[in-house]
């Protein structure tokens, strides 16, 4: 088996307490779509940005999510939490299985500075295994911008990226640019799920392999109900996009080595840039 069938809820959700608002839209997308797999639900959808609401994992909270999951009989992806860990805040998804257990986590590596204050970046990359399906890669959000991250993941054997995101801002058309990117240099699945109401200007979208986008959300409710076939990242990984370009097999086999990730190499041109903060307001001059 090849198949992946995936579930996307764009929600039209509110800044307060959803916990049960998506327990009761897991149950009916399944009840919908018996055949769904997976549900994957958009970033900090749950109690929203605030900090000050962070939870404990394992805690509360993701447990009635490992209940979901269990109860559906699905993998689920709950977007992500707020987690309080070491006296640090984290940007946290995690990931359940079928039979409702934690199989692993992501903490976004790269929170959307400076905007997003109070919480910290990790460093790990997460890449799971479906049984008899494929590798599937999570990241979160502003992570899309740094292609690093998503080389990395397919490095490791990602054949789909799941992205939970939280974008209400005039860039997001950009960011729809950049999944299409990022599905086709790295030739794999690339399914961009953003929240719509008071949280998020929707715009989700899914990316297939060779660049194709095989839906593109409006900006309110939408259920995205679609099925991935994994052999097909391995025909366009193996023949190239049309036939034509092999990317991850010339990155593979270039002889080259870039200054930029070694040890030592320092920030570079970038050390010019000065600090990470928030526009100042224009003067007369601008």
């Amino acid at each position: 088996m090849s198949y992946l069938s995936i579930a996307g809820l764009q929600l039209e959700l509110d800044t307060d307490d959803n916990l049960s608002i998506l327990e009761n839209e897991i149950d009916a997308v399944k009840k919908r779509f018996p055949w769904i797999q997976m549900v994957v639900l958009p970033e900090l959808c749950t109690y929203g940005a605030n900090t000050s609401l962070a939870v404990q994992m394992p805690g509360e909270v993701e447990n009635c999510f490992r209940e979901a999951a269990r109860k559906n009989d699905i993998w689920l992806i709950p977007g992500s939490i707020m987690e309080s860990r070491d006296g640090k805040v984290f940007n946290t998804a995690p990931v359940i299985n079928p039979d409702g257990e934690v199989i692993a986590r992501y903490s976004k590596q790269y929170p959307f500075y400076p905007y997003e204050e109070n919480v910290s970046g990790s460093d790990n990359f997460v890449v799971f295994e479906v049984p008899g399906v494929g590798k599937v890669g999570l990241i979160i959000c502003y992570d899309i911008w740094f292609p690093e991250i998503i080389r990395q993941l397919a490095w490791m054997g990602a054949e789909a990226i799941i992205v939970p995101t939280l974008t209400n801002t005039i860039d997001r058309d950009v960011e729809l640019a950049i999944s299409i990117a990022n599905a086709t240099v790295n030739q794999l699945y690339f399914f961009s799920l953003n929240s719509a109401g008071k949280l998020g200007n929707g715009k989700s979208v899914m990316v297939g392999p060779d660049g194709t986008v095989i839906h593109q959300a409006s900006t309110g409710r939408d259920i995205i109900a679609i099925e991935m076939d994994f052999n097909h990242v391995r025909r366009v990984r193996e023949r190239g996009l049309h036939g034509l370009g092999q990317t991850l097999k010339s990155f593979r086999d270039a002889n080259v080595t870039y200054p930029v990730y070694q040890a030592g190499a320092g920030a570079g041109a970038f050390a010019e840039l000065g600090p990470l903060a928030i526009p100042a307001k224009c003067g007369p001059e601008g």
